[in-house]
């Protein structure tokens, strides 16, 4: 029947709509793995560093339980959930990758920086 295929491609509306969705869908999946990575990639410098375990906020130590669970994690539960209230659920990167507690901290896009410190000039 006429109408029933994509702009003459041969293509179903329907497929074509599918297959859009599972482009979205694994475009998607890639973003979270690349994030996934980068993230065990600056865990892997802590180590380096002597900085694994200690929370990039407070500089106190993240608890055993948390790091087992997220071995990645950069902040303890208590900061992580501080950073959620303020910042929602912009990314916690360093914008230097560098240091702890008072560092400046983007959002994913990296268009914004946030700073932590306590006397804001």
């Amino acid at each position: 029947p006429e109408g029933s295929e994509a702009s003459g491609s041969g293509m179903h509306q329907g497929d074509a709509g599918s297959d859009a969705y599972d482009r979205d869908f694994a475009l998607s999946v890639l973003a979270k793995e690349q994030d996934a990575l980068y993230e065990i990639e600056q865990a892997l410098r802590r180590i380096d560093r002597g900085a694994y375990g200690i929370c990039e906020m407070s500089g106190k130590s993240i608890p055993q339980a948390r790091l087992e669970a997220i071995p990645f994690a950069r902040l303890t539960v208590e900061c992580q959930a501080q950073w959620e209230k303020e910042y929602g659920n912009r990314r916690f990167r360093p914008s230097n990758e560098v240091g702890f507690a008072g560092g400046n901290y983007s959002d994913d896009d990296d268009s914004e920086t946030v700073s932590l410190d306590e006397d804001d000039d």
